[in-house]
C-alpha cells in the first residue's frame, strides 16, 4: 500500500498509483461531506456557528478539492465570521477564497463587507469594483458600493473639517506668536464656556472678554472686542456705583505660566471637530515663551490697573499679561471706598 512507502517516494508501479489514487478519492469525498456539514451547520443557526467553521476548516485541511471548490469553503467560511463578528477572518478567507477564484463574485462581496466593517473603506471600494467587473448586474454588490461611496464622501468631508479647524488653530497660534502675547490656562470657563478669539480675513484678532466686578463677584461678557479698539463698553448699575467714570480696570499679573504652542492650539480645537487631535505636526515641539509667575504689579501687587486709552492689543502686550484663555479684566468702584482700598493694597484675592 500507498502508505507503506518511504515518505517523498515516488510510486513506481500501477499498484502503488491505483493506491494513491483511491486515497485522494477518499480524502475528496471526506472534504465534500465535511463541506455539506458546514453547510447544514450554517442553516441551523447562530449557536451552531462554531461546528461550521471547525467543518469547513477541516475540508480545507484535505487538500483534496479543485482551486474552485477550496474557494467557495473559504468563502463560505468567510461567511460564518462575519455573521460572528471575526471582521479580520473575514477579510483574510475572503482573500484566499480570490486567489483560489478570482471570479468568485461571493468572495469579493464578503471581502467587501469584511473591510468595510473594519474600516477600510478604500479597500472596500475595491473589492466592490472587481467583484462588480466580473458580475455588472449584481444587485447586493451595488448596494454595498453606494454605502461605501457615501461613507468615503463623509470621511472627506470630516477630514476636511477637520483640516480647516487645524489651520484656523494654527493661524491664531502664529498671530499671537506675531503680537508677542502669552497665553495661560483658561479659566472661569464656567462663565465663557469655550470661546476662543477671531481672526478675520485683515488678521485683526477679535477677543471674546469678561469682565468682573469684584466686589460682587458678577460679570459681564463681551463678545467681540476688537484688539484695535480702545476702553471696554461697561453697563451702567441701579446704584451708579459703576457709572463708567467711577470705574477702574484691572488685570491680574502673572496669573500662571504661558502654555507651549502644542497646548494652545489643542485648546483652541476644543469644541471642534479636531479636538480629539494629539499631534498637530511640525509645530509640536515648539514652545511659547513661558514668563516668570512671579510677576507682580506696582509695588509688588498683582493688580495692574489697565489705562483705558490704550488699545486691547497695547495692554494685553504688557510683560505682566498672562491671558487666561481670554482676557480677564477686573471692574472696581473708587466709590466702593472701603472695597476699592483692599483690592489696591492687595488684601483681596479670588474667592476659592
Amino acid at each position: 500500500m500507498a502508505l507503506l512507502m518511504e515518505k517523498g517516494a515516488e510510486p513506481q508501479t500501477e499498484s502503488e498509483l491505483a493506491d494513491l489514487d483511491a486515497i485522494s478519492a477518499l480524502k475528496e469525498s471526506a472534504a465534500l461531506e465535511l463541506k455539506e456539514e458546514g453547510n447544514k451547520y450554517v442553516k441551523m443557526g447562530k449557536k451552531h456557528y462554531s461546528e461550521a467553521i471547525n467543518c469547513y476548516t477541516r475540508a480545507i485541511n484535505q487538500k483534496a478539492l479543485s482551486d474552485m471548490e477550496t474557494s467557495m469553503i473559504f468563502s463560505n467560511r468567510a461567511h460564518v465570521n462575519l455573521q460572528l463578528g471575526n471582521y479580520g477572518r473575514a477579510l483574510s478567507d475572503s482573500e484566499e477564497a480570490i486567489k483560489l477564484s478570482p471570479t468568485n463574485v461571493k468572495a469579493f462581496y464578503r471581502a467587501a463587507k469584511a473591510s468595510l466593517s473594519l474600516n477600510k473603506l478604500v479597500e472596500a471600494r475595491r473589492f466592490c469594483v472587481k467583484g462588480l467587473d466580473e458580475n455588472p448586474d449584481n444587485v447586493e454588490l451595488k448596494k454595498l458600493c453606494e454605502v461605501i461611496d457615501s461613507q468615503i464622501s463623509q470621511r472627506q468631508q470630516h477630514e476636511a473639517q477637520v483640516s480647516k479647524a487645524l489651520t484656523a488653530a494654527k493661524d491664531l497660534v502664529s498671530a499671537i506668536e506675531e503680537r508677542g502675547l502669552k497665553i495661560g490656562k483658561a479659566m472661569f470657563q464656567e462663565l465663557t464656556g469655550l470661546k476662543k478669539p477671531i481672526l478675520d480675513k485683515d488678521r485683526i484678532l477679535h477677543w471674546p472678554v469678561l469682565l468682573l466686578y469684584a466686589e460682587v463677584m458678577s460679570s459681564d461678557f463681551i463678545e467681540d472686542f476688537c484688539e484695535t479698539d480702545i476702553g471696554a463698553p461697561l453697563p451702567w448699575d441701579k446704584e451708579n456705583a459703576y457709572t463708567r467714570d467711577a470705574i477702574e480696570l484691572y488685570y491680574e499679573a502673572g496669573s500662571g505660566v504661558g502654555l507651549s504652542k502644542k497646548e494652545i492650539i489643542s485648546n483652541f480645537l476644543q469644541g471642534t471637530v479636531a479636538s480629539h487631535l494629539e499631534t498637530f505636526g511640525d509645530d509640536d515641539e515648539t514652545d511659547a515663551v513661558k514668563p516668570s509667575p512671579s510677576v507682580g504689579g506696582e509695588g509688588g501687587s498683582k493688580w495692574v490697573k489697565v489705562n483705558e486709552r490704550r488699545t486691547l492689543h497695547s495692554v494685553l502686550k504688557e510683560d505682566k499679561f498672562v491671558i487666561p484663555g481670554i482676557p480677564v479684566f477686573f471692574a472696581v468702584s473708587k466709590r466702593s471706598k472701603s472695597f476699592y482700598k483692599k483690592f489696591k493694597s492687595g488684601n483681596w484675592s479670588l474667592p476659592s
